[in-house]
């Protein structure tokens, strides 16, 4: 301003010398974020000597040392803070005390260089604020993903267990009935005809079951989605398995009554898993289905006349998969010798009071 509006004849003139000395506390605010203490105490430096040695325009702007302590209530640590505040005050008094020496004078500066400070101190509560906020939807973000992906992993755990049920059950169903054709061919033609209409029908049966699984697969709404088959459907499921040879006989106990969906579900793959692993490894000839209704709770239990623990394997996929359903509805299996040590039983207990997760 010197340069554009004249100055009274009794105040010295303003020089490029003085200015460059002005211009040159500013330059070191370059680095006030690497170093804010030594770019405040530069700057200091710097207005100390334009005082002493140069007669310039009258005192320079102080807005360079006051973002310079800005930069020092935003970055430093508290012990820094306060002994930075401690010497900026004793530079404030000396300062006014060398040119003006009011009262006045100094409570302004000071009230100046508090709002300074004050205004990084809140500078600096808006920034870690927003960096909690971004860290805590970082962190939303890896729970939901992780969450996701438990979510994807449960759900091909649950459709591998369900195309193995129907699958496995379904083929060994058919690889019995196709066994035993030839034979029925040459010794009871009439009992061929119904080997091979069993086959057609358990392969039909088992070709809609995973269609109505794999559609809810599919995206499009028009997609067709039956119903997963029920305690209601077990009688077509032993009369499949009484058709490729096995004896079984199905009763129910205790006070009968409707289920979820849910449950009743996981009571049809239990039976339907459990007589799988009777067709294909017991070599029984007969073999039983009871379900006992109890006042909070479903029992489904399997027992064959076969060979025993020995002729069905323990570890298996398919026995698996009967502990996972029965741990889904807060229940229990299991499985091992039947009554009095001959053949084998599995036996699921399923929760069915309203604290039961299948209810």
């Amino acid at each position: 301003m010197p340069f554009v509006v004249p100055r009274s004849p009794e105040l010295p003139a303003a020089t490029w010398t003085s200015y460059a000395m002005t211009t040159a506390a500013v330059v070191p605010l370059i680095w006030r974020r690497r170093a804010p203490v030594t770019v405040l105490c530069a700057n200091v430096v710097l207005g100390g000597v334009y005082r002493v040695a140069f007669e310039g325009p009258g005192q320079p702007l102080p807005y360079a040392g006051l973002i310079a302590f800005y930069t020092v209530a935003l970055m430093c640590a508290p012990r820094v803070r306060a002994a930075v505040g401690l010497g900026t005050a004793a530079a404030v008094a000396l300062s006014v005390g060398w040119e003006t020496g009011t009262a006045r004078e100094l409570l302004f500066t000071l009230f100046v260089s508090g709002a300074a400070y004050a205004l990084g101190r809140l500078q600096y509560t808006r920034q870690a604020y927003t960096e909690a906020v971004e860290a805590r939807a970082a962190e939303l973000e890896r729970a939901n993903r992780i969450e996701a992906e438990q979510a994807a992993a449960r759900e091909r755990a649950r459709i591998a267990r369900e195309m193995h049920d129907i699958l496995s059950h379904a083929v060994s169903i058919m690889v019995v009935q196709a066994e035993a054709g030839p034979v029925a061919v040459r010794r009871a033609p009439e009992r061929a005809e119904a080997a091979f209409d069993a086959i057609a029908e358990t392969g039909r049966d088992a070709m809609g079951q995973l269609r109505a699984m794999l559609g809810v697969l599919r995206t499009d709404a028009g997609a067709p989605r039956a119903p997963q088959p029920g305690i209601a459907a077990l009688p077509e499921l032993l009369d499949r398995v009484r058709a490729g040879g096995l004896r079984v006989a199905y009763e129910r106990t205790g006070a009968v009554r409707e289920v979820s969906a849910g449950l009743g579900t996981t009571v049809y793959r239990v039976v339907q898993e459990a007589l799988t692993n009777v067709v294909r490894h017991a070599g029984a000839a007969s073999a039983r289905v009871a379900l006992a209704y109890g006042p909070d709770e479903l029992t489904v239990t399997v027992t064959d006349d076969g060979r025993g623990p020995g002729g069905a394997p323990g570890g298996g996929h398919g026995l698996i998969g009967i502990r996972e359903r029965a741990a889904a509805h807060a229940g229990t299996a299991w499985s091992g010798p039947g009554p009095d040590g001959r053949g084998y039983a599995v036996r699921v207990t399923l929760v069915t009071s309203p604290l039961g997760v299948g209810t």
